[in-house]
Formats: C-alpha cells, sequence, structure tokens
C-alpha cells in the first residue's frame, strides 16, 4: 500500500494518484493500492481502446465512475509508454519526485509537467511555459493555432520567452519611469526573451489551498495588441496567492502585432486575427487540464486589461454559445475602444513583405515568401521604421472580420447576440497620461483628462450599458482612483493606465520601496473583489452594498484607494459628460 501525505484536512492534491479516491469515491480514503499504480502502467504500456469498470479498485465501489482528473484516465489518455512518466508515476504514489517535491509533478494529457516552487513564495507552485498550441513557425507562421502535441515530460520551472515583440524608444511612462510592465522590467528589447515559439501558459496555484475545486482566473495582458506576455514583473500573481491560498491564476502568450494579425491579401478573411484565435485555445486548454492542478472547470473567469480586456470583450461576441468561463473582469478596455487596423487594401503587410524580397508577389506568393522571412528582422525593421515616426503609419492590430471582432456592438448586444456572462468592468482615474506627449514635469492634464473620458471612462460606461440592456448577467462597475509612489513616482502620474495591476498582482511593494499600510490594505481589498466576482460569478460581492446595476442608467460604482481602500460612489456627474464628447461608441 502506498501511504498518501495527507494534511488533516480533506483538500485536493495536485497530484493525480492522489486524488483517484477524493475524486471518484465516496469515502474518500488515505491510502491508494497497488492495484490502482499497477493498472495504470498497464494502461500506458498497452493498445488496448476501452477502461473496464470491473478493474477499478474494489475499495472505490462498484458504482465510481472516471474523471477527467483521475491517473487511470490520463494513463489512457496518454498511453506512451514512456519509462520516464513511469517513474513519474511510481514518484507520485511514494510522494516523492525525481524532481522534487511530489505536489510539483502534475500528469495531462500531453505529459508530466514538472514546476517549481519561489522560496519568496514558499506556499505557491508554478507551473511555467506548458504548451497549449504547437509553435506558430514555418507554415504555421500567420495561421490558426494547432493543438500542442504531446511533450512527454516537461520542466516548467523557468519563466518562457514571449511572443516576438519590441520595446519602442519613445518616451512615456513605461519607457521612462516605471519599467515593470515591460518584458523583463527593462527599458529595451531583448531577444533572449522573445521567440516565435511562444504559444504557452503558465499556472500559479496553492500548495495549501483553502477549498476544493478552486475558482479559476485566466489573465489577459495588454499591450496595445503589439506587445505583452506573461514575463511581466507587476504581473506575476505569485504574491497574491501566497496570501490568499484560495485560487489558481493562468496567463498564457498569444501572438500579437504582425505575427498575431497579419491581414495579408493570402489568408482567408477568418484567419486574419490569429491572435484572438490564440486565446480561445488558451482558454480550452484550462478547461481540460485545469483539474489536474486542483482548479475547478466551472468557474473560469477571465481578467483582461488594456487591449487583454478589449480582446476579451470581442470574445463574449464571438463565442456567446460556448465561453467557457462563467465571468469577465474587463480594466480599462472594451469592445468600445477602437484600436483596429484599417487597411482593406492590405498595403501594410505588403510593405513589409518588400522590405525582405517578398514585393511584386501574388498573395499566395507573398504570404510564402513572408513565412521565411526572419522573425526579429520583421521586428527590428518597424520598431526602427516607428520610432522615427515615418509615413505612412504602419499598424497591425486586429480587423474587422465579422467572426471575431465586429462592426456594431450595440446592436448585436440588442439583439442577444452577446454571451450571458456576469462582468465586473472599470477604469482608472487618470487612465489617459499615459498617451499624451510625454514630460517629465508633468504632462497636459486638460489632454490627459479628455483622453481619460473620452477613451476609457465612457466607452466603459457604454458597454456596462449595453450589457445590462442586453440582461447578460450581474454588471458591477469599479473606479481606481491610488495614487501611491512606488507605482506612480512623479506626483503627475496618479493613477494612470494600468496602475491598479501591482495592486490585484500583489506585486506593488517589490520596486522602488516597500509599499504604505494604506497600499497593502486597497490591495487585499481589490484582490478580495476580483476573487469573490470570479468564485461566485458575480452573486456574492467582497464590498457591501455594491450592488450590480439592474438599470441601464444608474448603479453604485466602487471606488479604490481614494483616501480609503473601498467605497461606493456616484458617478452620474462624469456620466453625464460622455453625452456631451463626440463619440464613436457603438
Amino acid at each position: 500500500m502506498f501511504l498518501l501525505q495527507r494534511g488533516s484536512e480533506s483538500v485536493p492534491h495536485s497530484n493525480p494518484v492522489r486524488t483517484i479516491c477524493s475524486q471518484n469515491c465516496a469515502n474518500p480514503l488515505n491510502v491508494v493500492s497497488s492495484r490502482v499504480l499497477a493498472y495504470a502502467i498497464e494502461i500506458l504500456l498497452s493498445d488496448d481502446d476501452s477502461i473496464s469498470e470491473d478493474r477499478w479498485p474494489a475499495h472505490c465501489g462498484s458504482s465510481a465512475r472516471l474523471e477527467d482528473a483521475s491517473i487511470l484516465e490520463r494513463a489512457f489518455m496518454m498511453r506512451l509508454g514512456s519509462s520516464v512518466l513511469i517513474t513519474g508515476l511510481l514518484a507520485s504514489v511514494s510522494g516523492g519526485s525525481p524532481w522534487g517535491d511530489g505536489d510539483l509533478a502534475v500528469l495531462i494529457a500531453d505529459g508530466m509537467v514538472h514546476g517549481a516552487v519561489d522560496s519568496a513564495t514558499p506556499a505557491v507552485r508554478q507551473f511555467l511555459g506548458i504548451p497549449y498550441a504547437q509553435p506558430p513557425i514555418s507554415n504555421l507562421r500567420f495561421a490558426p493555432p494547432q493543438q500542442a502535441q504531446p511533450f512527454g515530460d516537461l520542466n516548467a520551472t523557468a519563466l518562457p520567452p514571449s511572443c516576438m515583440q519590441y520595446i519602442g524608444g519613445l518616451p512615456n511612462v513605461i519607457i521612462n519611469d516605471v519599467l515593470e510592465f515591460n518584458l523583463g522590467g527593462s527599458n529595451a528589447s531583448d531577444p533572449l526573451r522573445i521567440s516565435e515559439d511562444c504559444l504557452t501558459l503558465s499556472i500559479w496555484a496553492p500548495r495549501e489551498p483553502k477549498e476544493r475545486d478552486l475558482p479559476v482566473l485566466i489573465f489577459f495582458y495588454g499591450g496595445a495588441f503589439v506587445a505583452g506576455g506573461v514575463d511581466v514583473p507587476y504581473q506575476i500573481p505569485a504574491q497574491w496567492i501566497q496570501r490568499t491560498q484560495s485560487l489558481i491564476v493562468v496567463s498564457f502568450n498569444h501572438r500579437d502585432n504582425i505575427f498575431g494579425f497579419p491581414n495579408a491579401a493570402g489568408l482567408p478573411l477568418e484567419e486574419q486575427n490569429v491572435g484572438l484565435l490564440d486565446q480561445r485555445m488558451a482558454i480550452e486548454w484550462v478547461r481540460d487540464n485545469i483539474a489536474s492542478f486542483g482548479g475547478d472547470p466551472k468557474r473560469i473567469g477571465a481578467w483582461g486589461m488594456r487591449s487583454g480586456a478589449v480582446g476579451l470583450a470581442y470574445y463574449s461576441y464571438t463565442y456567446l454559445d460556448d465561453p467557457i468561463l462563467n465571468s469577465l473582469i474587463m480594466d480599462s478596455g472594451n469592445e468600445f475602444i477602437d484600436i483596429l487596423t484599417k487597411n482593406p487594401g492590405h498595403t501594410n503587410f505588403t510593405f513589409i513583405a518588400s522590405q525582405f524580397g517578398c514585393g511584386n508577389l501574388g498573395p499566395a506568393a507573398e504570404l510564402s515568401c513572408m513565412r521565411q522571412v526572419n522573425a526579429s528582422a520583421m521586428e527590428d525593421f518597424m520598431r526602427t521604421y516607428n520610432d522615427k515616426l515615418k509615413t505612412p503609419i504602419i499598424t497591425f492590430s486586429p480587423i474587422l472580420d465579422n467572426h471575431t471582432v465586429f462592426a456594431n456592438y450595440t446592436a448585436l448586444a440588442e439583439t442577444g447576440k452577446i454571451a450571458r456572462l456576469p462582468v465586473l468592468i472599470g477604469s482608472n482615474a487618470q487612465d489617459g497620461v499615459l498617451f499624451v506627449p510625454y514630460d517629465p514635469n508633468g504632462v497636459d492634464m486638460a489632454l490627459a483628462d479628455l483622453t481619460t473620458m473620452f477613451f476609457f471612462f465612457c466607452p466603459t460606461y457604454q458597454s456596462a450599458k449595453v450589457r445590462v440592456a442586453a440582461k447578460t448577467g450581474p454588471v458591477y462597475r469599479y473606479l481606481y482612483a491610488g495614487n501611491f509612489s512606488n507605482i506612480s513616482p512623479r506626483p503627475w502620474i496618479g493613477a494612470w493606465h494600468g496602475a491598479e495591476m501591482p495592486l490585484v498582482f500583489g506585486t506593488h511593494p517589490l520596486y522602488r520601496g516597500n509599499s504604505t499600510e494604506f497600499e497593502y490594505v486597497t490591495s487585499y481589498a481589490m484582490q478580495d473583489a476580483w476573487f469573490a466576482f470570479v468564485a461566485t460569478a458575480g452573486e456574492k460581492p467582497s464590498i457591501e452594498g455594491w450592488d450590480a446595476w439592474d438599470e441601464v442608467d444608474g448603479g453604485r460604482v466602487a471606488e479604490f484607494g481614494n483616501g480609503v481602500a473601498a467605497r461606493l460612489i456616484d458617478t452620474t456627474g462624469m456620466e453625464k459628460e460622455c453625452g456631451t464628447l463626440s463619440s464613436p461608441f457603438r
């Protein structure tokens, strides 16, 4: 018999063998028989195409059924005949692992994933860089994502490279003052941190979970659809999970810029926004595999910021019949923020092609040629071209395809063509500061305030209204107004675009000095609000009196960080200003 190293509480364990009885037996036991192990290994080595119920160990009862996370079904799905996998299976049952602690080896359909623990957050398991799709290289460059192939044994102990991108040289807050929103915390492009082989996701899970089947939050990073990734210091959730032990956070890379949104004449219209298709495949992977890491596939929420929130908003119209998710959180981004590329003649792609010997070709030949061009060379060219402010302006972001991006979102919502999902949506009090000409001594605040209203607050209000009118589920609004010196090091920066991220992730005290007590309290209030929303699908908010909107033109808004950690305010006055702006919102 193999003893299970269980604590006094009955809690889920990431190790598949150890979860067999808790998931499949009427009475969880503290032992797993050798028959389970023997049968699992037999499946791995067998060509048998069935799993016989009568072979299920007797102590589980004749009515037991195989669940997605059981070791026997996983073994049947893999059947790779790998001695390494069998070694890992043996180690799993015995409580040890050739890689380290037993709870850091997780068996999924594609293979054995070996994670790690950072000494700074010892109660957090990290599984970094798990492929959710095949590398989008060669003939898969510019193509829709393809499901990942089995990897057998995966060392998932280091942050993976992000997708191809560059860091521009034009001055702004992120380049000059707060580098922790850049890959690796740098203000210069680092070729070692990027790769075309980048379609991976990373998982952070507690080692001492507070309940079975934890809620899961999938993070969609921002970056205007041209940059971003998992490897962003301010957006690592380990601190949050270390504190709460109550949820699992997943972050993933997807293709951006020309690699994610090529708008090439040689591609079908429905295959132009492959970066958005990457997002769907990542969500499907989480649905299919997160139970093995202790997550609840029925409580998967998605949280996007900046362009990540825009992509998430698009998602709610594309997959309305099968969203997989139980809730949406959208920070300073939604479907009414227009950052689309409008280039129906495909001249942007053709212009880049002409710089690399792929000019004067037909659509199919041009596409084939561009699939052979060095990826770094393309990014270097675009960085130099854009930093010099050359014309014509060359952009690569989502295009209108009526498949993943649509023309009139208000009309779609009015006709019910939107997913029935609870939404937590908001923006920041000084979102616009990042998008006006930079001056270290202070920016044009009048222009910044106008940018905040026109491009962030009012679109957020509009998105909330159409969802309330469409009765998509509970709709909650927030406004972040904190101004903390270790996140906003210049006094005029304020609650700028993205400034709430370090509060929710818990990374605020890690850079430019420790945080104040008030900053910690505000951080906890936001973490608890985000968690409660996903855990209960918006049914039980963490702030007393913070009710979901049930009328199109009214509702209380939760404000964070303005004198108190959280309070409820009335934003009617600000909303009235939206009517005075010449608005493209639809």
